[in-house]
């Protein structure tokens, strides 16, 4: 994960692709949103590794996370 970097002072502590201002939801909404990688990388001027890190940072969130199932009284 060195490409991602979290820095207080840019852009709110979010999780950015490293040297640059753009951040892991950025990236992951423009994927969703049905851009392409080469559209990602001309419009946000990144690389395909770089999206790819923030596709691998993402599902490392959600695979440590932990999940508990709350109980309901009845």
């Amino acid at each position: 994960m060195e490409k991602i970097v979290i820095d207080g002072k840019i852009r709110h502590g979010k999780p950015i692709i490293k040297g640059t201002r753009i951040t892991v939801d950025e990236v992951l909404g423009a994927l969703v949103g049905g851009m392409t990688y080469k559209e990602i990388e001309n419009e946000y001027g990144i690389k395909k590794q770089d999206i790819l890190a923030a596709i691998g940072y993402a599902r490392s969130l959600v695979a440590n996370e932990e999940v508990r199932q709350l109980e309901i009284a009845e």
